[in-house]
């Protein structure tokens, strides 16, 4: 076994998320890390969200029971109550600062909100960006289009509100708390005898509640995955008439939702009327035994009146606690899905130091005695022992059925997979000691299906060559067929496409992708025949482009059509991953192999038509 397997297999399983286990839910908010390291990038804001969240908790649960203390004994208390408006123009005040510095924690806290999600998801998209195609044949594209929308959302509310308001009440339970023990010490020590009976509920429901938020967020992964793939497929969906089944499950997989939905929710409610049952009538007893010290006159009225209002700041921050803590938990558990994500490392990067491909390029691809086995499906080899030598300029056609390797052929010259044995080299140099950007940059694709973006018909042509000029893109409109029907769109260039390029016709798509391909200008030409699903004019306009594309450059074409390749180089046909016959048409047409079959049996049915 070569390099290449080693180090595959030192990076196999990093590419893949995984559903955390038991002891991984176990950990609670530790997930939130990862919003923080986020925020902690902009500390200017994160400064003046924590100094007005400090004023307004300290306002609410000192300043205001303070000035209701003295407004209750010295003006009330006062003779006539002549001094009274001084103390009701002290709470004014304290109103009008209050309001004035929730303004600004709103806004900050906000835009922190937004500003992490931003780049939240900036960093996904990154790393996602980074990852080889086996990460996206084990982990389903929608599912993780859902962790980048839903669970986005989520922190963004998180941080947005729920942070805010646990960090605010947090500061108001503890100064609450603590004025209490001032104002009436004999009083506040009851508050302990509560405090055990609202820890032990949060201990035993905090897990499990995690657990279902974890659950429910997956139920809505898996909603959000089934829209995406019906909608996508909905002409074959309608042809078949099978809206009645798709509407079924797609209700099963809401009822899914909603159950993992009910079970979080009862536990929440659960959770929650017991805490407040627990804090309110703790403040109850509270208030009988104040009532009783007043009558005796050990306190005075103010101080009962403050012990009020500062014990239901108190009760109300702990309980406003149990209802966020629902919302941090599912929060963490939004933020553990897009970790995993932000983590996952490609299978294939470039090593260390890279081996610097020749240059002049010469276009020279070789196969030597190559492996390899999918991610997918590791007991069964898709090429086994594959060797191959193209010359720089030559075009080799690859036929065979289906399931026979033709395709993986392509993904290893790009090295989107490295292979367990063997060796894939360009231009002699082994791809697993080259940069994957280098390697991709030497090579033009045109896939079977036109592939195009939902963009403009200018930027779908710059993907070929981001940097091209106005002429550059006309004349490879031109070359391949498709400066007529560009110039008739309504904005010529610059007119939208469509989702996928749904505007324009098939034959018009394959046209663009081969334009693009021109503007690559690379050495070596991978196609995946891209005339097989077009009618006779379209095939024609498309081939006639092709034969431009294909001048002076060494070419690997993926048959499906045998017409179409009987002017290559030289054709091989595999079968069960491997060759098992190569020459040029009309030697293999003649002989009595596979080719001479799959001949006879596609030229005779076009006799036949």
């Amino acid at each position: 076994m070569d390099e290449s397997a080693t180090q595959g297999e030192k990076r196999r399983g990093l590419a893949r998320f995984r559903k955390p286990k038991d002891e991984g839910e176990k950990r609670s908010l530790r997930s939130l890390a990862m919003v923080w390291d986020s925020a902690k990038e902009y500390p200017l804001q994160v400064t003046f969200a924590m100094i007005a969240l400090l004023v307004t908790a300290l306002i609410t649960s000192l300043a205001v029971p303070s000035a209701l203390k003295l407004i209750i004994d010295r003006g009330f208390g006062a003779e006539g109550g002549a001094d009274i408006g001084r103390w009701f123009r002290y709470l004014l005040m304290l109103v009008v600062v209050l309001g004035g510095f929730t303004a600004v924690r709103f806004y900050f806290v906000s835009w922190i909100g937004e500003r992490v999600v931003a780049d939240i998801r900036t960093k996904v998209h990154r790393n996602l960006l980074r990852l080889s195609p086996s990460f996206f044949e084990e982990n389903s594209p929608k599912e993780i289009s859902s962790r980048m929308t839903a669970d986005t959302a989520i922190i963004e509310t998180v941080v947005g509100t729920t942070l805010s308001v646990a960090l605010r009440n947090i500061i108001m339970a503890i100064f609450a708390t603590a004025y209490l023990f001032w104002l009436a010490p004999q009083l506040a020590v009851y508050l302990l005898i509560g405090i055990p009976l609202v820890i032990v509920p949060i201990a035993l429901f905090g897990s499990r509640l995690r657990a279902i938020s974890r659950s429910s967020q997956d139920r809505i992964a898996d909603v959000g995955a089934m829209v995406t793939e019906v909608l996508s497929g909905m002409k074959v969906v309608q042809a078949f008439n099978q809206q009645g089944r798709e509407s079924e499950r797609f209700g099963a997989a809401v009822e899914r939702t909603f159950d993992t939905a009910r079970q979080r929710i009862l536990i929440r409610a659960i959770m929650t009327a017991l805490i407040i049952t627990l804090i309110f009538g703790a403040i109850v007893v509270l208030l009988w035994r104040g009532a009783n010290l007043v009558q005796q006159g050990e306190i005075t009225g103010g101080t009962i009146g403050a012990f009020v209002f500062a014990g239901v700041i108190a009760a109300g921050a702990f309980g406003a606690l149990t209802e966020v803590l629902g919302d941090l938990l599912r929060g963490a558990g939004a933020a553990s899905r897009l970790s995993e994500l932000l983590d996952a490392e490609p299978e294939i990067a470039a090593p260390a130091r890279p081996q610097t491909l020749p240059t002049p390029p010469r276009g020279s691809v070789s196969f030597r005695n190559v492996t390899f086995r999918y991610p997918t499906r590791p007991e069964e080899a898709a090429i086994r022992d594959f060797s191959l030598e193209i010359e720089p300029g030559e075009t080799v056609a690859i036929v065979g059925p289906s399931g026979a390797g033709k395709t993986t052929i392509f993904q290893l010259v790009e090295r989107f997979y490295d292979p367990q044995m063997g060796s894939v080299r360009i231009d002699g140099v082994p791809l697993i000691s080259a940069d994957p950007a280098e390697i991709r940059e030497r090579i033009a694709f045109v896939p079977q299906d036109g592939v195009l973006f939902s963009a403009s018909a200018r930027d779908n042509l710059r993907y070929g060559n981001w940097d091209a000029s106005e002429d550059e893109l006309w004349d490879a409109a031109r070359a391949a067929n498709a400066a007529e029907f560009l110039e008739r769109l309504p904005q010529g260039l610059d007119t939208f496409l469509g989702e996928s390029g749904t505007r324009l016709s098939g034959g018009q798509q394959q046209r663009l992708a081969i334009a693009r391909a021109l503007l690559r200008d690379a050495p070596i030409l991978l196609l995946d025949e891209a005339t097989s699903a077009l009618d006779a004019q379209s095939e024609r306009l498309v081939q006639d482009a092709l034969d431009r594309l294909m001048a002076n450059r060494t070419t690997l074409v993926i048959a499906h059509r045998l017409a179409t390749i009987r002017a290559a180089d030289r054709i091989v046909v595999m079968e069960d991953g491997g060759i098992v016959e190569q020459g040029t048409h009309a030697d293999l047409a003649d002989g009595s192999g596979l080719y001479a079959r799959l001949a006879a049996l596609q030229f005779g049915r076009e006799t036949a038509a």
